[in-house]
């Protein structure tokens, strides 16, 4: 990754990476947040190089030959993977993270597209994602790990979690209205945003407008965003359109009762609770009123809850993952012979 970020893509790749080397697989991992890689990865043995930029990517990358394979995530990563593989035979198999083409102009697209030529694979993560890129892709959902013991709601916080980028596409506006819309301040819940970005004065001022400026705490970033989903008593997840929400899975494996728009990788994840706490995309009336609901009734809190953490650990784990993706690594390596 040609980052120095640490938001949902770092948390893939940081997560796949100990799973990995929980298998035997020697992995480094290029770009992200140092402070919040380095430590886990380099505690299971895993490797971490900065790498913020194409050309330091490339360097860097390069010292680590011969690889069996390059493993990039973004479209910056993907021009360095395939600029440092170009004189060997080493595959480079991508990862699609976001529901559209490469490049945010004509030119870098059709640069993009120059260099994507040169991708032995696809990954996408969530058939939402693969119906609206270019080219073909292998599907794999993300996992994240167990949670281990659940706890119930006696021992949680009265509050609404929503933990994203405060940028325009998180569209955290819709989950600020749909607090206001639930009417929960007057019951003692609050409502906390962990996150930060160029939307947050925006925020504020909605909340204002809206009346529940009190009620509403922005923790800026924050990285103990586990703490806290374990903590809360709902997650909410407003983005219609969101490519999968990492967060949603990890809020269903600490058994925390998850309220999401109906859209996007949300029906991939969330969706597979037959009754879904899942509301019509943008109607901030329907996600205030299943708020609601949820907040007033503890024990179907506890048994919804319940229900996504047994789903998490079946269908969504990071073990599942991780064996597709050793799976994908090892034909892509046959064809590579």
């Amino acid at each position: 990754m040609c980052t120095e970020d640490f938001a949902g893509v770092e948390r893939y790749v940081s997560t796949l990476s100990v799973a990995l080397a929980g298998q035997t697989w020697d992995v480094v991992v290029l770009g992200g947040r140092e402070e919040s890689m380095r430590p886990t990865l380099e505690e299971a043995g895993v490797r971490w190089v900065p790498a913020p930029t194409v050309a330091t990517a490339v360097r860097r990358l390069r010292e680590q030959f011969p690889v069996d394979l390059v493993h990039a995530h973004m479209t910056q990563a993907e021009v360095a993977s395939v600029l440092a593989a170009v004189r060997t035979r080493t595959p480079v198999v991508c990862t699609r993270h976001f529901a559209s083409d490469r490049g945010s102009s004509t030119i870098r697209r059709a640069v993009s597209h120059l260099f994507a030529r040169k991708i032995s694979e696809q990954v996408s993560i969530s058939q939402f994602v693969a119906e609206r890129i270019d080219g073909p892709s292998t599907v794999i959902v993300p996992g994240v790990p167990n949670c281990g013991t659940i706890v119930d709601s006696s021992q949680r916080h009265r509050q609404v979690l929503m933990a994203q980028r405060l940028e325009e596409e998180k569209r955290t506006d819709l989950g600020v209205s749909a607090w206001a819309a639930s009417g929960l301040a007057e019951a003692g819940w609050s409502l906390l945003i962990a996150g930060d970005g160029s939307q947050r004065g925006s925020l504020l001022r909605l909340a204002e407008r809206l009346g529940v400026a009190d009620s509403c705490d922005f923790l800026g970033f924050r990285s103990d965003i586990a703490d806290l989903i374990r903590q809360a008593g709902i997650f909410l997840a407003p983005r219609p359109d969101e490519p999968l929400g990492l967060s949603v899975i990890e809020a269903m494996a600490a058994g925390t009762p998850v309220v999401a728009a109906d859209g996007g990788g949300h029906r991939e994840s969330l969706g597979l609770h037959p009754t879904a706490a899942l509301y019509p995309p943008e109607d901030t009336t329907a996600a205030g009123l299943l708020l609601r609901r949820l907040a007033l009734d503890p024990l179907e809190r506890d048994n919804y809850g319940a229900e996504l953490a047994e789903i998490q650990k079946a269908l969504l784990s990071i073990e599942v993952q991780a064996g597709r993706t050793v799976d994908l690594y090892r034909e892509l390596l046959r064809r590579a012979q």
